[in-house]
C-alpha cells in the first residue's frame, strides 16, 4: 500500500518549492512533492529568468553588431534568424529542465504529477481523487499572468511572457501593455530583434519601482532605440478586428488609438492561489489573492507554509529559495533567521540594467536615517567610455556617522553583475573606509565604486 501520510508535502515544484523541499529532506525521511505542470522545472527555468536572459543576450549582441561602425568594425550584414534563436533557447534552458526534474523524481522525495486542493487543515486531495495528509505543508505555487478589467482585453486572445518566449519568427508590430520589469525587458528585446513595438504604460513612468533617474535613463534608451512609449495613460478599450488589434487611451485630455497585428499583456502577475482550498485550510489570503505569512513563512494556519511568488513580499528567485530554505528549517525546529528585506537585491535586465541593493533615498528618508550619499556617472570613467557603455550611474548611501554601508543604485552595462560589491558590502555591514582598502582594479566597471566611496569619507570628515 502506497503512503498516504507525509512528514512535509510541498505543492509546487519550481524553486522555492524545491528549496523547501531539499532542506526538509535534510532531517526527515518522508517528504513529498505535488507538481500539476505538464514539464517539470518551474517557472525561472522554463518561463521566466534563463530563456527571456538567453534571448535578451543574443539581442544585446545583435544590438552591438549593428554598432559595429562606432567601434571602428566593419559589419556589413546583421540580421536575426528566429527559428535559430529559438532553438538555442530551448537548448540552454533544456540542461537546467532536466536536472531539476532529475531532482524532483529522484528516490529522496515522492513526487506527484497532479493538482492539489486543501480538504481540512491538514490534508489535501488530488487530482485523481487520492487524499494526502502531512505534518507539515509547503505552498509553493508562483503565480500567473494577470487579466486587469480592461474593456475588450478578456475577450481577445493576446500574448503573454510565455508566447514570447516561445516565438520563432519576427513579429512585425507589437503592442506592449505595461510599463514593469516583464514588460520593458521583452520590449526591448522585440525592438533590437526587428519589431517595432509600441509601448503603453498607465504610471507616469516606466518601472515606477525604481529610481526616478534609473526609469527616467532607460525611457530615453528606449525612445532611442525607436520604441514608441507613452505613458500616464488610462486604457479605454481594446478591440480586435480584421487581424489587428486596436488600443484606445487617454493621456490627460488627449484621445489616442494605437494598432498592430499582435498585443501583449504585461500588466503584471498575480498568486496562483485560485482553487487550492485555502479557506477550507484555514489560510488568510490578502485582497491580490497572496498568502499573508509571518516572518518565518507560516500561515495563519501553522501547519502549512507558504514562499514565492505566491505570498511576495518580492517576487525574485532568490528569495522564493531563502523562504523556502527558512521555512523548512522552522517546521522542523532548527534555527532559523527570517530573510532581511533591507538587504533586497533588484537587477532589471534591460540595457542599460538597473540593480539596486538594500535601502534606497525613498525609504531612507521615510525612516528618518540620516545618511550620506554620493554619485559618479558612467560617461566620465574609463572602462565604460572605451566601451561605449557611457549610459547611467553609480550611486552609495552610508550612515552618516558609522560610515556603515545602507544601499547602492548602478545603472550601466551589466549593472546586475557590478551591483553585487556592494550587495556583499550591506550584508556585511562594511563601511566605507574599509572598501577603499579594496583593490579596484583599472581599467574595470567596477572600479567605479571607489569614486562615490572616495566622496562619501571626505564628506564624514
Amino acid at each position: 500500500m502506497k503512503r498516504t501520510h507525509f512528514d512535509y508535502i510541498v505543492i509546487g515544484g519550481g524553486s522555492g518549492g524545491y528549496a523547501a523541499a531539499r532542506t526538509a529532506r535534510e532531517v526527515l525521511e518522508h517528504v513529498a512533492i505535488i507538481d500539476s505542470s505538464k514539464v517539470l522545472g518551474g517557472l525561472c527555468i522554463l518561463r521566466g529568468c534563463m530563456p527571456s536572459k538567453t534571448l535578451l543576450y543574443s539581442a544585446e549582441m545583435l544590438h552591438l553588431a549593428r554598432r559595429g561602425k562606432e567601434f571602428g568594425l566593419h559589419i556589413p550584414e546583421t540580421s536575426v534568424n528566429m527559428k535559430l534563436l529559438h532553438q538555442r533557447k530551448l537548448e540552454v534552458i533544456k540542461e537546467f529542465s532536466e536536472y531539476r526534474k532529475e531532482q524532483l523524481e529522484s528516490e529522496r522525495f515522492t513526487l506527484f504529477r497532479s493538482h492539489a486542493r486543501f480538504i481540512d487543515k491538514q490534508t489535501i486531495e488530488l487530482s485523481d481523487g487520492k487524499r494526502l495528509s502531512a505534518d507539515y505543508f509547503m505552498v509553493a505555487t508562483g503565480s500567473t499572468v494577470s487579466t486587469p478589467p480592461i474593456k475588450g482585453l478578456n475577450n481577445i486572445p493576446f500574448w503573454t511572457s510565455d508566447e514570447i518566449l516561445e516565438l520563432n519568427f519576427l513579429p512585425e508590430k507589437v503592442i506592449v501593455l505595461g510599463g514593469g520589469i516583464v514588460a520593458c525587458e521583452l520590449a526591448q528585446l522585440l525592438r533590437r530583434l526587428g519589431s517595432e513595438v509600441v509601448q503603453i504604460q498607465r504610471s507616469s513612468h516606466i518601472l515606477k519601482e525604481t529610481p526616478i533617474a534609473a526609469s527616467s535613463n532607460i525611457e530615453k534608451c528606449f525612445r532611442n532605440e525607436g520604441i514608441e512609449i507613452y505613458t500616464d495613460t488610462l486604457i479605454r478599450d481594446i478591440a480586435f478586428k480584421d487581424s489587428s488589434y486596436y488600443v484606445t487611451f487617454t493621456q490627460g485630455d488627449n484621445f489616442n488609438r494605437v494598432n498592430a497585428p499582435h498585443l501583449l499583456n504585461a500588466l503584471g502577475r498575480k498568486a496562483a492561489t485560485e482553487g487550492l482550498g485555502l479557506e477550507k485550510a484555514g489560510v488568510e489570503v490578502k485582497d491580490n489573492g497572496k498568502i499573508i505569512c509571518s516572518a518565518m513563512q507560516q500561515t495563519s494556519n501553522p501547519l502549512i507554509y507558504a514562499c514565492g511568488d505566491v505570498t511576495g513580499p518580492h517576487d525574485v528567485v532568490h528569495l522564493a529559495i531563502l523562504q523556502g530554505e527558512l521555512a523548512a528549517r522552522h517546521a522542523t525546529g532548527r534555527v532559523a533567521n527570517p530573510v532581511d528585506y533591507d538587504h533586497l537585491l533588484n537587477v532589471v535586465f534591460t540595457d542599460p540594467q538597473i540593480a539596486t541593493v538594500g535601502l534606497g533615498e525613498k525609504q531612507l528618508k521615510e525612516r528618518g536615517v540620516d545618511y550620506l550619499s554620493a554619485y559618479y556617472p558612467f560617461n566620465d570613467h574609463g572602462k565604460s567610455i572605451l566601451m561605449e557603455a557611457k549610459n547611467g550611474y553609480v550611486k552609495v548611501f552610508a550612515d552618516r556617522i558609522s560610515g556603515i554601508i545602507l544601499g547602492s543604485e548602478c545603472i550601466s552595462k551589466d549593472a546586475g553583475e557590478l551591483i553585487h560589491s556592494m550587495a556583499v558590502a550591506v550584508t556585511m555591514k562594511a563601511r566605507v573606509k574599509e572598501l577603499l582598502k579594496v583593490h579596484w582594479y583599472h581599467p574595470t566597471l567596477s572600479e567605479i565604486w571607489s569614486y562615490p566611496l572616495e566622496d562619501i569619507v571626505k564628506q564624514m570628515e
